[in-house]
């Protein structure tokens, strides 16, 4: 089952935690780091993935959390 990402967003001069897929962010707040800390523990929880986008909305840091399969396949 794939687990939905998390993403970092500008938004009128804050910054959004959202889901992939969500029109609405799930929390708005006033730094990017503050925005950042609030997904990385989304995404660990629910072992996922991490966007931050960048102020132009490009994205510029992935993380991923979860289990990678070891050894890897192919």
């Amino acid at each position: 089952m794939a687990h939905k990402s998390f993403h970092v967003t500008p938004k009128d001069g804050k910054w959004a935690v959202r889901s992939s897929g969500s029109a609405r962010a799930a929390r708005v707040v006033k730094t990017q780091k503050e925005a950042i800390d609030i997904a990385r523990e989304k995404a660990k929880r629910d072992g996922s993935e991490l966007y931050v986008h960048g102020k132009d909305g490009r994205i510029r840091e992935r993380s991923t959390y979860g289990k990678d399969p070891y050894p890897p396949k192919g």
